[in-house]
């Protein structure tokens, strides 16, 4: 004979909506309180100063009288209250969780619409929403329950390239959360410029490296072929060139605060670069990166050969370098983060946890798991659930400006 199934204890929901002000929590719950009730859930935000405050009780007594205490608070406060009656406290944990970050500049309503569309027509549900950052892009996070990543992560990518707005899909929960690898590109990524058409227009030949470049990190041409090739113009060149170039380079908006705040979190940062060690290694030293890895060029009597040295590091080499710096952190590729924006970046994205297509071509937008537009680098944070308050708070707490959207020098 089959035990009987326990009986769920009634429930009461009670809701209370209004204009937000301090006090009103304990008011209820100092109202309550004499009623024995248990308190079984509770939820409240506040959205532009109208608040939203749910609670799931366990009468203590009857639940008459707690619906009539409910009452009174709720019209003592002046705020509005709904009591709905239920059974138990049977909620099951969602399953097919993600957090689906969209970005936009500016966030059309007709955006949000076509997003939320394709969520429910996937079969999920959205359970909360956030807001991340309100500049100098619009970011929204919104917590989806009921979804398969990979489809989800498919569906969304069609929608952001017709909406023309940035989705991030990842998985929820602790994957959300933790110390991670984050992997940069230098060269139009963490930096605007392409270096090695700096070091060309010394040599008068910027026009004929710039075109090749172009088709290299479009994918039209092997990146190690033209490299070697760009090098070559760059032959007797002297040296004192690198370190104008150096002077001369730009980081991209947003890339310092980018760097300071995964730095804060703990994470390891590391840059992978087709471009040069003598350009990439004093950026990554006055930006406090851990790793740095990128092609050196051969110099004899105080003059650019031409020739580089070693093995060039090219897209398989990009990502190479995020496994053996995971493994040297101790995290698993699942932990690692990818951000670049050419043909010889796709390997590596391939192979982070999470790669992020950054004012990419379009063939790497197409392929990477999600892309950033926008022409400020530290977006990325907003991609891994970091508000821009967050930020600022951080940075307020130590003393350091955070700077308003603008060009980042080195």
């Amino acid at each position: 004979m089959d035990a009987p199934t326990p009986e769920l204890p009634s429930t009461l929901l009670v809701t209370l909506t209004g204009d937000d002000r301090p006090g009103v929590t304990s008011a209820l719950f100092d109202v309550v309180a004499p009623t024995g009730a248990v308190v079984l859930d509770l939820e409240q935000v506040v959205v532009r100063g109208q608040l939203t405050l749910a609670a799931l009780l366990a009468p203590g007594g009857t639940s008459k009288e707690l619906r009539e205490v409910l009452t009174e608070v709720g019209e003592d406060l002046g705020l509005a209250v709904s009591v709905v009656k239920g059974r138990g406290d049977n909620r099951q944990r969602p399953t097919g969780r993600a957090a689906v970050v969209v970005l936009g500049a500016p966030l059309l309503a007709a955006s949000v619409a076509a997003v939320s569309r394709s969520i429910a027509a996937h079969g999920a549900n959205i359970d909360r929403i956030r807001r991340l950052s309100r500049y100098p892009v619009t970011t929204l996070e919104l917590d989806v329950s009921g979804s398969d990543l990979t489809s989800l992560r498919r569906e969304l990518s069609l929608v952001a390239a017709r909406e023309k707005v940035d989705i991030a899909v990842s998985p929820a929960g602790l994957a959300r959360r933790g110390r991670r690898l984050v992997v940069m590109d230098v060269d139009s990524t963490l930096i605007q410029d392409e270096v090695i058409e700096l070091l060309a227009r010394h040599a008068g030949r910027e026009a004929e490296v710039a075109a090749v470049t172009e088709r290299a990190m479009a994918g039209e041409l092997d990146f190690a072929e033209s490299l070697h090739a760009r090098v070559a113009t760059l032959a007797g060149l002297d040296v004192s060139v690198l370190d104008e170039v150096r002077a001369a380079v730009r980081l991209t908006p947003g890339a310092r605060t980018l760097v300071r705040t995964l730095k804060r979190l703990g994470f390891t940062v590391a840059l992978v670069s087709g471009g040069f060690i003598e350009i990439v290694q004093p950026i990554a030293d006055e930006l406090g990166i851990d790793h740095a890895r990128a092609n050196r060029l051969e110099v004899i009597d105080g003059r650019l050969t031409g020739r580089v040295l070693g093995t060039v590091v090219d897209r398989e080499g990009k990502a190479t370098a995020l496994r053996e710096f995971a493994e040297a952190a101790g995290l698993p590729l699942a932990r690692t983060v990818a951000i670049g924006d050419g043909a010889n970046d796709l390997d590596m994205l391939d192979t982070a946890g999470l790669g992020i297509a950054f004012n990419a071509k379009p063939l790497v937008r197409e392929q990477a798991d999600t892309a950033v537009n926008v022409p400020y680098l530290d977006a990325v944070l907003h991609l891994l659930g970091i508000t821009r308050e967050e930020i600022e708070e951080a940075d307020d707490a130590d003393g350091t400006p955070t700077p308003a959207p603008a060009v980042e020098h080195g």
